[in-house]
């Protein structure tokens, strides 16, 4: 079975592409607002950092990309 692949989109160069699991990293914190995905865009390379919701946290933690659990203090 081939590695999950998902589609995302660089808000700087405007460029859309497919990114494996291992490219994408996401960070759960303790509200909507502190939970987001982050990658590099391959095109520009550009951070870019998107919200992510409940479906994106358990679709991409289901496809085993890294993940940090933020914790405020």
């Amino acid at each position: 079975m081939p590695a999950p692949a998902f589609r995302a989109g660089c808000p700087h160069c405007r460029t859309c592409f497919e990114l494996p699991a291992g490219a994408l990293r996401l960070a759960i914190g303790a509200s909507a607002r502190t939970t987001f995905y982050s990658f590099t865009c391959p095109e520009c390379g550009e951070a870019v950092r998107k919200p992510a919701g409940e479906r994106i946290v358990e679709l991409l933690t289901g496809a085993g990309v890294r993940t940090m659990r933020l914790t405020g203090r």
